[in-house]
């Protein structure tokens, strides 16, 4: 078995600010990657961004600014971002660097077989940036559902890939689970979206779609932007310039509901059309909905994922987005549920929970051999973590932290010291601290930074309480 672990964000448009959306995948992809370190393999996670297409072209002309300079801006503030999010990441990839641009013209060579150039007459929609069925003009009645504006009728000549060339043998790899899509109620809709799925566009009129990589040995056509973007999970590993098989297979490729069925359905195409093997897994996540409504800028509901971040920290959005809003399914975010989280929580739960604990041994002289302590993962939570669930991984360890405080109330180690009973006073502390840390350890793919502290508190030769609580209350 490799050693190593390749995992991929879905790499977001910069024709916009960084959404909530973005941090779901961004954080779900750290967690599973810094999980995989713990357990010993050398892992490469990558993220970058999107940035072709006419929403980018016509958001920078209406800017009144080069639309190079306009992608670079946005790129560096998706970087930023997920930066700030301290997410582990080892590589990050632009659409419109050289060295992508050129590999994906070598990819198109590759796929000629299964390409071939057709007249389109039918529906688009600019936002989706995608070609629409009749039926799911039909079933939309003639708008999109997700932008709220009316498809387009448009008719150019296109080159398309021949999606027929593979829906058995996706078909097959989805339903045998070689190609894992979870959860398992989306597999389903996959399954039944090939069914009906067409051949699909893979260019656009150069006169329609300027800002692309233009399609080799035809001028007059530029990629479509799926071709394009999804080529980057493997154009970061260098194909098809160099031999990937070190890193890919993906282990686990991390997209948004909204985009499942390109990376369920053209994805494996692309890859079976280039003899190369399928991601092990595709993790889809729901949407973070607001008061039980999908956030929306007519409505004014949309959650700045900055001023989250600024509310709190860091570790107190991801302790928010990784426990309070499951792996998979749509969930609630309100600025009630948040604080109540980070004050029930954070602040009583763990922060108190560190406070008195560490306050106890410097009082009492007690402290931790460290080199004697042996870390693990329990067996609930290395069943939930390989199977994805990561809210449930978390949850089982927040009761971890919820059973520590209890415990300490029933110990009662204060009372020990002032009975004189100093055995029993540094075993009862012993105990409670040895099994914090390997809590804290558990804890580590999901708040690090937290876990840093709290890890440097009961570490030294002397244990010191933290000057400042690790979550100061409201």
């Amino acid at each position: 078995m490799s050693n190593k672990v390749y995992i991929t964000t879905a790499i977001p448009y910069v024709n916009g600010a960084p959404h909530v959306g973005h941090a779901l995948d961004y954080c779900l992809a750290d967690v599973y990657a810094r999980y995989s370190r713990l357990r010993g393999f050398e892992v490469r996670l990558q993220t970058g961004v999107d940035e072709h297409g006419n929403k980018i072209y016509q958001k920078a002309f209406d800017m009144g600014v080069p639309v190079n300079a306009y992608v670079d801006g946005n790129a560096k503030k998706f970087r930023d971002f997920i930066e700030k999010l301290d997410i582990s990441y080892t590589d990050f990839i632009r659409t419109t660097d050289e060295a992508h641009a050129r590999m994906c013209q070598e990819i198109w060579r590759r796929l000629l077989s299964h390409i071939y150039k057709a007249e389109y007459e039918g529906w688009y929609c600019d936002g989706c940036e995608r070609f629409i069925t009749q039926k799911e003009y039909d079933d939309n009645s003639g708008v999109c559902p997700d932008h709220q504006k009316e498809y387009k009728k448009i008719s150019e000549e296109n080159y398309y890939l021949r999606i027929s060339d593979f829906k058995d043998k996706i078909h097959k790899a989805i339903e045998s689970d070689e190609l894992l899509i979870l959860p398992e109620f989306r597999k389903k809709e996959v399954l039944k979206l090939l069914e009906e799925s067409p051949d699909v566009s893979i260019s656009r009129s150069a006169e329609q779609l300027s800002w692309g990589i233009p399609v080799p040995d035809d001028e007059s056509q530029v990629m479509y932007v799926w071709i394009d973007a999804l080529s980057n999970y493997i154009t970061v590993l260098g194909y098809p310039e160099e031999n990937i098989d070190t890193w890919w297979p993906a282990e686990a490729q991390f997209v948004g509901k909204d985009i499942l069925r390109f990376h369920a359905i053209i994805w494996p195409a692309m890859l079976m059309g280039l003899g190369l093997p399928l991601p092990k897994t595709i993790i889809s996540h729901g949407f973070v909905l607001v008061d039980g409504q999908k956030m929306s800028k007519s409505i004014g509901n949309v959650v700045d994922p900055i001023d989250v971040l600024n509310r709190h920290g860091v570790d107190a959005f991801r302790y928010y987005f990784l426990r309070h809003i499951d792996t998979f399914s749509d969930s609630d975010f309100t600025w009630e549920k948040f604080e109540a989280a980070y004050n029930n929580e954070l602040a009583n739960d763990l922060g108190n929970l560190v406070q008195r604990l560490a306050t106890l041994a410097s009082k009492n002289h007690i402290a931790i051999d460290n080199d004697s302590l042996e870390y693990k993962f329990d067996s609930e939570y290395t069943k939930c973590m390989d199977k994805f669930e990561f809210s449930k991984a978390f949850d089982y360890v927040w009761g971890k932290i919820q059973g520590l405080n209890k415990r300490i109330d029933n110990e009662k180690p204060w009372a020990l010291a002032k009975n004189g009973e100093v055995e029993k006073t540094q075993k009862c502390l012993l105990g409670l601290m040895g099994d914090l840390l390997n809590a804290n350890y558990m804890l580590s793919p999901f708040i690090p930074g937290t876990t840093s502290r709290i890890y440097e508190v009961f570490a030294g030769e002397e244990i010191a309480p933290p000057k400042t609580p690790l979550f100061p209350k409201d």
